[in-house]
Protein backbone atom coordinates (compact mmCIF):
# COMPACT_ATOMS: atom_id res chain seq x y z
CA UNK A 1 0.00 0.00 0.00
CA UNK A 2 1.28 3.44 -0.91
CA UNK A 3 0.34 4.84 2.47
CA UNK A 4 3.11 2.77 4.06
CA UNK A 5 5.83 3.75 1.59
CA UNK A 6 8.03 5.08 4.39
CA UNK A 7 8.29 1.76 6.20
CA UNK A 8 11.70 0.20 5.67
CA UNK A 9 11.48 -3.26 4.18
CA UNK A 10 15.08 -4.10 4.96
CA UNK A 11 14.21 -5.38 8.41
CA UNK A 12 16.49 -7.40 10.62
CA UNK A 13 17.08 -10.91 9.23
CA UNK A 14 17.91 -12.42 12.60
CA UNK A 15 17.09 -15.78 14.10
CA UNK A 16 14.59 -15.43 16.91
CA UNK A 17 16.20 -15.71 20.33
CA UNK A 18 13.23 -15.70 22.72
CA UNK A 19 13.77 -14.31 26.19
CA UNK A 20 11.17 -16.76 27.54
CA UNK A 21 9.40 -19.82 26.18
CA UNK A 22 6.71 -21.95 27.85
CA UNK A 23 4.36 -24.57 26.47
CA UNK A 24 2.29 -22.03 24.52
CA UNK A 25 3.80 -18.60 25.25
CA UNK A 26 6.94 -17.08 23.76
CA UNK A 27 8.43 -13.73 24.75
CA UNK A 28 10.85 -11.68 22.63
CA UNK A 29 12.73 -8.42 23.10
CA UNK A 30 13.53 -6.34 20.02
CA UNK A 31 16.72 -4.29 19.86
CA UNK A 32 14.75 -1.04 20.18
CA UNK A 33 13.26 -2.22 23.49
CA UNK A 34 9.83 -3.33 22.28
CA UNK A 35 8.57 -6.44 24.04
CA UNK A 36 6.59 -9.03 22.11
CA UNK A 37 4.60 -11.77 23.85
CA UNK A 38 2.93 -14.44 21.71
CA UNK A 39 0.49 -17.00 23.04
CA UNK A 40 -0.56 -19.67 20.59
CA UNK A 41 -4.20 -20.74 20.79
CA UNK A 42 -5.22 -22.77 17.77
CA UNK A 43 -8.88 -23.43 18.60
CA UNK A 44 -10.21 -20.88 16.08
CA UNK A 45 -8.65 -19.12 13.04
CA UNK A 46 -8.59 -15.71 14.73
CA UNK A 47 -5.95 -13.53 16.34
CA UNK A 48 -6.09 -10.77 18.94
CA UNK A 49 -3.43 -8.10 18.52
CA UNK A 50 -2.86 -5.64 21.36
CA UNK A 51 -0.35 -2.82 21.86
CA UNK A 52 0.08 -1.71 25.47
CA UNK A 53 1.80 1.53 26.48
CA UNK A 54 3.06 2.16 29.99
CA UNK A 55 1.12 5.38 30.49
CA UNK A 56 -2.28 6.19 31.97
CA UNK A 57 -3.92 8.64 34.33
CA UNK A 58 -1.56 7.72 37.19
CA UNK A 59 1.30 9.14 35.11
CA UNK A 60 -0.36 12.56 34.88
CA UNK A 61 -0.11 15.67 37.05
CA UNK A 62 -2.42 18.58 37.86
CA UNK A 63 -3.32 20.64 34.83
CA UNK A 64 -3.14 17.78 32.33
CA UNK A 65 -5.36 15.17 33.98
CA UNK A 66 -7.06 13.00 31.38
CA UNK A 67 -4.46 13.72 28.71
CA UNK A 68 -3.70 10.01 28.25
CA UNK A 69 -7.36 9.41 27.45
CA UNK A 70 -7.46 12.41 25.12
CA UNK A 71 -4.39 11.09 23.30
CA UNK A 72 -6.14 7.73 22.90
CA UNK A 73 -8.84 9.56 20.93
CA UNK A 74 -6.26 11.38 18.80
CA UNK A 75 -4.56 8.11 17.87
CA UNK A 76 -7.43 7.51 15.43
CA UNK A 77 -7.22 10.99 13.86
CA UNK A 78 -4.42 10.52 11.38
CA UNK A 79 -0.70 9.91 10.91
CA UNK A 80 1.89 10.93 8.34
CA UNK A 81 0.42 8.35 5.94
CA UNK A 82 -3.15 7.89 7.21
CA UNK A 83 -6.04 10.32 7.16
CA UNK A 84 -8.47 10.86 10.04
CA UNK A 85 -10.34 7.63 10.90
CA UNK A 86 -8.59 5.77 8.05
CA UNK A 87 -7.07 3.35 10.56
CA UNK A 88 -10.53 2.12 11.57
CA UNK A 89 -11.73 1.94 7.98
CA UNK A 90 -8.80 -0.30 6.98
CA UNK A 91 -9.41 -2.67 9.90
CA UNK A 92 -13.11 -2.87 9.02
CA UNK A 93 -12.30 -3.48 5.36
CA UNK A 94 -10.21 -6.45 6.45
CA UNK A 95 -13.11 -7.92 8.41
CA UNK A 96 -11.74 -6.95 11.80
CA UNK A 97 -12.95 -5.05 14.85
CA UNK A 98 -10.87 -2.66 16.94
CA UNK A 99 -10.94 -0.29 19.87
CA UNK A 100 -8.80 1.16 22.64
CA UNK A 101 -8.99 1.85 26.35
CA UNK A 102 -7.21 4.01 28.89
CA UNK A 103 -6.82 3.07 32.54
CA UNK A 104 -4.97 4.39 35.53
CA UNK A 105 -1.81 2.44 34.67
CA UNK A 106 -1.90 1.86 30.91
CA UNK A 107 -3.30 2.71 27.50
CA UNK A 108 -4.01 -0.17 25.12
CA UNK A 109 -5.09 -0.56 21.49
CA UNK A 110 -6.43 -3.80 20.06
CA UNK A 111 -7.77 -5.50 16.97
CA UNK A 112 -9.51 -8.85 16.48
CA UNK A 113 -8.80 -10.24 13.03
CA UNK A 114 -8.75 -13.35 10.90
CA UNK A 115 -5.33 -14.90 11.52
CA UNK A 116 -3.96 -14.08 8.05
CA UNK A 117 -4.65 -10.36 8.60
CA UNK A 118 -2.22 -9.85 11.49
CA UNK A 119 0.18 -8.03 9.18
CA UNK A 120 -2.46 -5.33 8.66
CA UNK A 121 -2.55 -4.69 12.40
CA UNK A 122 1.24 -4.47 12.67
CA UNK A 123 1.50 -2.09 9.70
CA UNK A 124 -1.06 0.26 11.18
CA UNK A 125 0.14 0.13 14.80
CA UNK A 126 3.77 0.69 13.81
CA UNK A 127 2.67 3.67 11.73
CA UNK A 128 0.93 5.42 14.60
CA UNK A 129 3.47 4.42 17.26
CA UNK A 130 5.91 7.05 15.99
CA UNK A 131 4.18 8.98 13.17
CA UNK A 132 1.03 10.38 14.72
CA UNK A 133 -0.09 13.78 13.44
CA UNK A 134 -1.93 15.89 16.01
CA UNK A 135 -3.92 18.46 14.09
CA UNK A 136 -5.24 21.50 15.95
CA UNK A 137 -8.61 21.39 14.20
CA UNK A 138 -9.09 17.70 14.98
CA UNK A 139 -8.12 18.32 18.60
CA UNK A 140 -10.71 21.07 18.97
CA UNK A 141 -13.40 18.65 17.78
CA UNK A 142 -12.19 15.91 20.14
CA UNK A 143 -12.18 18.35 23.07
CA UNK A 144 -15.96 18.48 22.88
CA UNK A 145 -16.25 14.74 22.25
CA UNK A 146 -14.32 13.96 25.44
CA UNK A 147 -16.11 16.69 27.41
CA UNK A 148 -19.45 15.17 26.38
CA UNK A 149 -18.16 11.72 27.31
CA UNK A 150 -17.35 13.04 30.77
CA UNK A 151 -20.79 14.62 31.10
CA UNK A 152 -22.53 11.38 30.13
CA UNK A 153 -20.39 8.98 32.15
CA UNK A 154 -19.70 11.06 35.26
CA UNK A 155 -21.38 14.43 35.64
CA UNK A 156 -24.86 13.09 34.83
CA UNK A 157 -24.45 9.85 36.80
CA UNK A 158 -24.74 10.30 40.58
CA UNK A 159 -22.94 7.07 41.46
CA UNK A 160 -20.05 8.00 39.18
CA UNK A 161 -19.81 11.36 40.93
CA UNK A 162 -19.60 9.51 44.25
CA UNK A 163 -16.83 7.25 42.97
CA UNK A 164 -14.87 10.26 41.70
CA UNK A 165 -15.30 12.09 45.01
CA UNK A 166 -14.37 8.94 46.91
CA UNK A 167 -11.08 8.52 45.04
CA UNK A 168 -10.24 12.21 45.39
CA UNK A 169 -10.78 11.88 49.16
CA UNK A 170 -9.20 8.47 49.78
CA UNK A 171 -6.03 9.32 47.83
CA UNK A 172 -4.19 12.50 48.73
CA UNK A 173 -0.86 12.35 46.91
CA UNK A 174 -1.26 9.09 45.02
CA UNK A 175 -2.10 9.80 41.37
CA UNK A 176 -5.12 7.55 41.80
CA UNK A 177 -6.62 10.77 43.16
CA UNK A 178 -7.36 11.85 39.56
CA UNK A 179 -10.18 10.47 37.39
CA UNK A 180 -9.03 8.62 34.30
CA UNK A 181 -11.09 10.86 32.04
CA UNK A 182 -9.67 13.96 33.74
CA UNK A 183 -11.18 17.01 35.40
CA UNK A 184 -13.37 19.06 33.07
CA UNK A 185 -11.25 22.22 33.34
CA UNK A 186 -8.20 20.25 32.18
CA UNK A 187 -10.09 18.54 29.35
CA UNK A 188 -11.08 21.91 27.90
CA UNK A 189 -7.59 23.37 28.01
CA UNK A 190 -5.21 20.86 26.39
CA UNK A 191 -3.20 22.41 23.59
CA UNK A 192 -1.92 20.52 20.57
CA UNK A 193 1.64 20.85 21.88
CA UNK A 194 0.59 19.27 25.19
CA UNK A 195 -0.61 16.20 23.29
CA UNK A 196 2.47 16.15 21.05
CA UNK A 197 4.78 16.27 24.07
CA UNK A 198 2.85 13.49 25.85
CA UNK A 199 2.91 11.34 22.73
CA UNK A 200 6.61 11.86 22.16
CA UNK A 201 7.35 11.13 25.80
CA UNK A 202 5.52 7.82 26.16
CA UNK A 203 4.64 6.36 22.76
CA UNK A 204 7.80 4.54 21.81
CA UNK A 205 8.80 0.92 21.22
CA UNK A 206 10.80 0.78 24.45
CA UNK A 207 7.68 1.76 26.40
CA UNK A 208 5.37 -0.71 24.67
CA UNK A 209 4.41 -4.36 24.82
CA UNK A 210 2.78 -6.08 21.86
CA UNK A 211 0.63 -9.06 22.88
CA UNK A 212 -0.61 -11.57 20.31
CA UNK A 213 -2.97 -14.43 21.17
CA UNK A 214 -4.56 -16.72 18.63
CA UNK A 215 -4.04 -19.16 15.79
CA UNK A 216 -0.49 -18.09 14.95
CA UNK A 217 3.08 -19.38 14.98
CA UNK A 218 5.33 -17.47 17.36
CA UNK A 219 8.31 -17.33 15.00
CA UNK A 220 6.21 -15.92 12.15
CA UNK A 221 4.78 -13.24 14.46
CA UNK A 222 8.29 -12.35 15.57
CA UNK A 223 9.42 -11.86 11.98
CA UNK A 224 6.43 -9.59 11.33
CA UNK A 225 7.29 -7.58 14.44
CA UNK A 226 10.86 -7.19 13.26
CA UNK A 227 9.64 -5.96 9.90
CA UNK A 228 7.23 -3.32 11.13
CA UNK A 229 8.27 -2.41 14.68
CA UNK A 230 11.99 -3.18 14.41
CA UNK A 231 12.96 0.01 12.48
CA UNK A 232 11.24 2.33 14.99
CA UNK A 233 13.56 4.39 17.15
CA UNK A 234 13.56 4.13 20.91
CA UNK A 235 12.84 7.15 23.09
CA UNK A 236 14.30 8.42 26.35
CA UNK A 237 11.48 7.44 28.72
CA UNK A 238 10.86 9.63 31.74
CA UNK A 239 11.50 8.14 35.15
CA UNK A 240 8.42 8.11 37.35
CA UNK A 241 8.62 9.43 40.89
CA UNK A 242 7.32 6.97 43.53
CA UNK A 243 4.22 9.00 44.60
CA UNK A 244 3.56 6.68 47.51
CA UNK A 245 0.31 7.55 49.26
CA UNK A 246 0.81 9.21 52.66
CA UNK A 247 -0.32 7.39 55.75
CA UNK A 248 -3.99 7.89 56.54
CA UNK A 249 -4.49 8.82 60.20
CA UNK A 250 -8.24 8.73 60.58
CA UNK A 251 -11.59 8.09 58.95
CA UNK A 252 -12.47 10.39 56.08
CA UNK A 253 -16.08 11.11 55.09
CA UNK A 254 -17.55 13.10 52.24
CA UNK A 255 -21.05 13.92 51.05
CA UNK A 256 -22.10 14.29 47.44
CA UNK A 257 -25.40 16.05 46.77
CA UNK A 258 -26.82 15.39 43.32
CA UNK A 259 -30.19 14.73 41.67
CA UNK A 260 -30.91 11.04 42.17
CA UNK A 261 -33.72 8.63 42.95
CA UNK A 262 -31.96 6.63 45.69
CA UNK A 263 -29.21 7.17 48.25
CA UNK A 264 -25.94 5.34 47.78
CA UNK A 265 -22.62 4.96 49.55
CA UNK A 266 -19.11 3.81 48.85
CA UNK A 267 -16.64 2.88 51.58
CA UNK A 268 -13.11 1.63 51.26
CA UNK A 269 -10.02 0.67 53.23
CA UNK A 270 -6.40 1.07 52.13
CA UNK A 271 -4.93 -2.31 51.22
CA UNK A 272 -1.81 -3.64 49.50
CA UNK A 273 -1.74 -5.09 45.98
CA UNK A 274 0.56 -7.69 44.44
CA UNK A 275 2.88 -5.02 42.99
CA UNK A 276 3.40 -3.28 46.35
CA UNK A 277 3.60 -6.34 48.61
CA UNK A 278 6.72 -7.90 50.04
CA UNK A 279 7.18 -11.49 48.94
CA UNK A 280 6.60 -12.68 52.49
CA UNK A 281 3.21 -10.92 52.58
CA UNK A 282 2.05 -11.66 49.06
CA UNK A 283 -0.50 -14.12 50.45
CA UNK A 284 -2.42 -11.16 51.91
CA UNK A 285 -3.50 -9.95 48.48
CA UNK A 286 -4.97 -13.34 47.59
CA UNK A 287 -6.63 -13.59 51.00
CA UNK A 288 -8.29 -10.23 50.31
CA UNK A 289 -9.42 -11.58 46.95
CA UNK A 290 -11.04 -14.57 48.66
CA UNK A 291 -12.53 -12.27 51.30
CA UNK A 292 -14.21 -10.28 48.52
CA UNK A 293 -15.72 -13.54 47.33
CA UNK A 294 -16.98 -14.37 50.81
CA UNK A 295 -18.84 -11.07 50.95
CA UNK A 296 -19.93 -10.75 47.33
CA UNK A 297 -19.35 -13.99 45.47
CA UNK A 298 -22.81 -14.55 44.03
CA UNK A 299 -26.29 -15.18 45.42
CA UNK A 300 -25.03 -17.43 48.21
CA UNK A 301 -22.39 -14.95 49.42
CA UNK A 302 -22.90 -13.17 52.74
CA UNK A 303 -24.01 -9.77 51.47
CA UNK A 304 -26.69 -11.21 49.21
CA UNK A 305 -27.76 -13.90 51.66
CA UNK A 306 -27.82 -11.74 54.79
CA UNK A 307 -28.41 -8.14 53.73
CA UNK A 308 -30.50 -8.43 50.57
CA UNK A 309 -32.61 -11.52 51.29
CA UNK A 310 -32.16 -12.01 55.05
CA UNK A 311 -32.51 -8.63 56.71
CA UNK A 312 -33.94 -7.10 53.52
CA UNK A 313 -32.01 -3.95 54.29
CA UNK A 314 -30.12 -3.59 51.00
CA UNK A 315 -31.55 -3.05 47.53
CA UNK A 316 -28.02 -3.77 46.33
CA UNK A 317 -24.66 -4.21 48.02
CA UNK A 318 -21.29 -5.35 46.71
CA UNK A 319 -17.59 -5.60 47.41
CA UNK A 320 -14.59 -5.33 45.12
CA UNK A 321 -10.82 -5.44 45.14
CA UNK A 322 -8.26 -5.20 42.35
CA UNK A 323 -5.11 -6.99 43.44
CA UNK A 324 -3.37 -6.13 40.15
CA UNK A 325 -2.74 -2.38 40.30
CA UNK A 326 0.53 -0.51 39.84
CA UNK A 327 0.09 1.34 43.15
CA UNK A 328 -1.53 0.50 46.49
CA UNK A 329 -5.31 0.55 46.24
CA UNK A 330 -8.52 0.22 48.25
CA UNK A 331 -10.94 -2.58 49.12
CA UNK A 332 -14.38 -1.17 48.29
CA UNK A 333 -17.90 -1.82 49.51
CA UNK A 334 -20.86 -0.09 47.83
CA UNK A 335 -24.55 -0.21 48.59
CA UNK A 336 -28.04 1.21 48.25
CA UNK A 337 -30.56 0.69 51.08
CA UNK A 338 -34.13 -0.42 50.44
CA UNK A 339 -36.87 2.16 50.80
CA UNK A 340 -37.59 2.79 54.43
CA UNK A 341 -33.96 2.21 55.45
CA UNK A 342 -31.13 4.72 55.55
CA UNK A 343 -27.54 4.62 54.36
CA UNK A 344 -26.53 4.56 58.02
CA UNK A 345 -28.67 1.47 58.58
CA UNK A 346 -27.02 -0.38 55.70
CA UNK A 347 -23.53 0.73 56.66
CA UNK A 348 -24.06 -0.61 60.16
CA UNK A 349 -25.20 -3.94 58.72
CA UNK A 350 -22.08 -4.06 56.56
CA UNK A 351 -19.87 -3.41 59.59
CA UNK A 352 -21.56 -6.32 61.36
CA UNK A 353 -20.57 -8.60 58.48
CA UNK A 354 -17.02 -7.24 58.52
CA UNK A 355 -16.75 -7.78 62.28
CA UNK A 356 -17.83 -11.41 61.88
CA UNK A 357 -14.91 -11.95 59.52
CA UNK A 358 -12.61 -10.65 62.25
CA UNK A 359 -14.02 -12.77 65.06
CA UNK A 360 -15.15 -15.99 63.35
CA UNK A 361 -13.27 -18.22 60.95
CA UNK A 362 -14.88 -18.83 57.59
CA UNK A 363 -16.09 -22.43 57.58
CA UNK A 364 -14.36 -25.04 55.45
CA UNK A 365 -17.50 -25.51 53.36
CA UNK A 366 -17.90 -21.80 52.68
CA UNK A 367 -14.22 -21.37 51.87
CA UNK A 368 -14.34 -24.30 49.48
CA UNK A 369 -17.42 -22.91 47.74
CA UNK A 370 -15.87 -19.47 47.33
CA UNK A 371 -12.63 -20.90 45.98
CA UNK A 372 -14.52 -23.11 43.54
CA UNK A 373 -16.44 -20.11 42.24
CA UNK A 374 -13.35 -17.89 41.95
CA UNK A 375 -11.45 -20.61 40.13
CA UNK A 376 -14.42 -21.37 37.85
CA UNK A 377 -14.65 -17.71 36.87
CA UNK A 378 -10.92 -17.62 36.14
CA UNK A 379 -11.11 -20.72 33.97
CA UNK A 380 -14.16 -19.41 32.13
CA UNK A 381 -12.49 -16.06 31.41
CA UNK A 382 -9.41 -17.78 30.03
CA UNK A 383 -11.57 -19.40 27.37
CA UNK A 384 -11.57 -16.03 25.62
CA UNK A 385 -8.52 -15.17 23.51
CA UNK A 386 -9.18 -11.47 24.14
CA UNK A 387 -9.18 -12.00 27.90
CA UNK A 388 -5.97 -14.02 27.73
CA UNK A 389 -4.26 -11.22 25.84
CA UNK A 390 -5.60 -8.56 28.20
CA UNK A 391 -4.36 -10.42 31.29
CA UNK A 392 -0.88 -10.79 29.82
CA UNK A 393 -0.71 -7.18 28.67
CA UNK A 394 -2.07 -5.71 31.88
CA UNK A 395 0.28 -7.65 34.15
CA UNK A 396 3.34 -6.89 32.06
CA UNK A 397 2.49 -3.20 31.71
CA UNK A 398 2.09 -2.58 35.45
CA UNK A 399 5.48 -4.21 36.04
CA UNK A 400 4.51 -7.74 37.05
CA UNK A 401 5.40 -11.11 35.60
CA UNK A 402 2.61 -12.06 33.18
CA UNK A 403 2.98 -15.65 34.39
CA UNK A 404 1.16 -14.57 37.56
CA UNK A 405 -2.01 -15.12 35.55
CA UNK A 406 -1.19 -18.82 35.41
CA UNK A 407 -0.35 -18.86 39.14
CA UNK A 408 -3.59 -17.12 40.15
CA UNK A 409 -5.60 -20.30 40.69
CA UNK A 410 -2.90 -21.97 42.79
CA UNK A 411 -2.52 -18.82 44.92
CA UNK A 412 -6.27 -18.67 45.55
CA UNK A 413 -6.41 -22.38 46.44
CA UNK A 414 -3.64 -21.87 49.01
CA UNK A 415 -5.59 -19.27 51.06
CA UNK A 416 -6.68 -20.45 54.51
CA UNK A 417 -9.54 -19.36 56.75
CA UNK A 418 -6.96 -18.03 59.22
CA UNK A 419 -5.46 -15.82 56.50
CA UNK A 420 -8.87 -14.39 55.59
CA UNK A 421 -9.44 -13.53 59.25
CA UNK A 422 -5.94 -12.04 59.53
CA UNK A 423 -6.37 -9.58 56.65
CA UNK A 424 -9.82 -8.59 57.90
CA UNK A 425 -8.34 -7.71 61.29
CA UNK A 426 -5.31 -5.96 59.84
CA UNK A 427 -6.84 -3.83 57.10
CA UNK A 428 -10.51 -3.24 57.92
CA UNK A 429 -9.85 -0.58 60.53
CA UNK A 430 -11.37 2.86 61.01
CA UNK A 431 -8.04 4.66 60.67
CA UNK A 432 -7.77 3.82 56.96
CA UNK A 433 -11.49 4.02 56.13
CA UNK A 434 -12.98 6.50 53.66
CA UNK A 435 -16.75 6.85 53.19
CA UNK A 436 -18.55 8.77 50.46
CA UNK A 437 -22.34 9.16 50.58
CA UNK A 438 -24.76 10.26 47.89
CA UNK A 439 -27.51 12.49 49.27
CA UNK A 440 -30.27 12.59 46.63
CA UNK A 441 -31.66 15.90 45.46
CA UNK A 442 -34.98 16.21 43.66
CA UNK A 443 -34.86 15.07 40.05
CA UNK A 444 -37.42 17.77 39.22
CA UNK A 445 -34.94 20.43 40.29
CA UNK A 446 -32.32 18.92 38.00
CA UNK A 447 -34.69 18.96 35.02
CA UNK A 448 -35.63 22.57 35.72
CA UNK A 449 -31.97 23.62 35.90
CA UNK A 450 -31.21 21.78 32.63
CA UNK A 451 -34.14 23.51 30.90
CA UNK A 452 -32.96 26.89 32.19
CA UNK A 453 -29.49 26.14 30.86
CA UNK A 454 -30.90 25.22 27.46
CA UNK A 455 -32.96 28.41 27.35
CA UNK A 456 -29.95 30.50 28.26
CA UNK A 457 -27.92 28.76 25.56
CA UNK A 458 -30.44 29.86 22.91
Amino acid sequence: MQMFKNIKLGYYLLLAIPTWVSADVTEYQLENGLKLIVKEDHRAPVVVSQVWYKVGSSYEHNGITGISHQLEHMMFKGTENLGPNEFSKIIAANGGSENAFTGRDYTAYYQILEKDRLEVSFRLEAERMRKLVIDEAELIKEHEVVAEERRMRTDDKPQSLVREAFNATAFVNSPYHHPVIGWMSDIKNYKADDLRDWYQKWYAPNNATVVIVGDVQAEEVYQLALRYFGPLKAEVIAELKPQIEIEQRGKRTIEVRAPAELPYFMMGWKVPVVKTSDDSLLWETYALEVLAGVLDGGNSARFSRNLVRGEEIAASVGAGYNLFSRLADVFIVVGTPVKGKTVADLQQAVFVQIDKLKTELVSDAELKRIKTQVVANAVYERDSVSYQATQIGMLDTIGLDWQLSDAYVDNIQAVTAEQVQAVAKKYFIEQTLTIAELIPLSLDNNQQSQQAGDNNAH
